[in-house]
């Protein structure tokens, strides 16, 4: 088993990352000293699949585990979603004691920890993420929230868990599409911060796609360590957790302008990235021959959906609400090169729409310049 640690002085907690996890969960949960009243918080598909064992085996160690059905899908990531949650832990006698259990993707994840940050002004809890997108980024780090109508995670908190549980045979059962977003987020990792660790996923990503346990393991461990990393330095984003940002910019608007649950972070955040690196040669940072390369190992993940339809507009309005946005300018995170990143903030209109374009192009197969 590998163990990641994050370090936030009183506030640190350890990552668990191995095949098969979920079978010695009560071992762990008594090892790391989990209290004994728990409320798992999972959507009936997850529940299914692995929160019925979930329930029987942490009831036979002795502990009190209370299910929360909630709502599967991006667009349930909302306050009448939380106020739900609320309502089921208050009726069920949930108090400073209880701890909640996340288990599920990032959205289950998210509603979670914001729970847990605002019930009783603050409770327990754990996260089991079980999609490749919540293990390598949404468990990890603290972030907490629910989405608004006019902008993606507008509302949350800084919370962080007391342990985070990854079994990479839950990715056995994730949807192609699934997989390919959580990927799209890993990549990440290695453009922003890790040449080497990139150049590792360029060339095992045939390995990854096919889901070999081992790769995966490798994958997953890397980047957890380095959003461990960064949150030990910044842990509210004051400036260097920033850095994890790249290709969220365009990423979130892309989300928000097709509607929550349309197009998957994954791949919103694929398309930011290919717009971060197009912005990055524009600027001179990256020469064209890189810029090709980082644009195809992007595109090489998966096919990405269509968004032509989306009205430009309602991208550029959507950037405009963008939590990243101070004192009047959108940051964008771009890269100086492979794993080294800078911070532009005045980027022009024109630039945005001639980049919203070239993404249009690349999804409708042109090759643009």
């Amino acid at each position: 088993m590998k163990t990641v640690n994050v370090k936030l002085g009183a506030r640190s907690y350890d990552i668990l990352i191995a095949s098969g996890l979920l079978s010695s969960l009560s071992g762990l949960f008594e090892s790391y000293k989990i209290r004994r009243r728990l409320f798992l918080i999972a959507n009936p598909k997850v529940f299914k699949l692995y929160g019925e064992d979930m329930l029987a085996n942490l009831g036979a160690a002795g502990f009190q585990v209370t299910q929360i059905m909630i709502p599967d899908g991006e667009k349930y990531k909302t306050l009448q979603t939380l106020e739900n949650i609320y309502t089921y832990l208050i009726a069920q006698g949930a108090d400073r004691h209880s701890t909640i259990v996340a288990l599920g993707g990032g959205v289950t994840g998210d509603l979670s920890g914001f729970a847990a940050a605002t019930f009783h002004r603050g409770i327990p809890y754990v996260q089991i993420p079980t999609t490749l997108l919540a293990q390598v980024d949404s468990s990890v780090g603290g972030k907490t929230g629910v989405n608004h109508s006019l902008g993606k995670n507008l509302i949350g908190a800084f919370y962080q868990p007391m342990l985070v549980c990854i079994d990479v045979q839950t990715l056995n059962s994730l949807p192609e599409r699934e997989l390919q977003s959580g990927l799209y987020e890993a990549l990440k990792y290695g453009l922003i911060y890790d040449r080497d660790f990139f150049s590792y996923f360029e060339s095992h990503l045939a390995d990854l796609k096919s889901r070999v346990p081992d790769v995966l393991e490798r994958v997953i461990s890397r980047c957890c360590e380095i959003k461990a990393e960064v949150t030990s330095i910044d842990e509210a984003e004051a400036d260097l957790r920033r850095i994890l940002n790249f290709g969220h910019t365009y990423g979130h608007a892309i989300e928000a302008a097709a509607g929550y649950g349309g197009i998957t972070h994954g791949e919103a955040v694929a398309y930011g990235m290919i717009g971060a690196v197009r912005l990055s040669q524009e600027r001179g940072y990256l020469d064209a021959s890189t810029a090709d390369r980082l644009t195809r190992c992007i595109l090489a993940v998966g096919p990405l959906p269509v968004i032509d339809f989306l009205p430009g507009d309602g991208v550029f309005e959507a950037m405009a609400r963008d939590k990243k946005r101070q004192h009047g300018h959108m940051n964008f995170v771009l890269l100086e090169r492979i794993g080294k990143t800078t911070v532009a903030s005045s980027v022009t209109e024109e630039s945005l729409r001639e980049i919203w374009s070239s993404l249009v192009a690349i999804q409708r197969g042109v090759k643009t310049t």
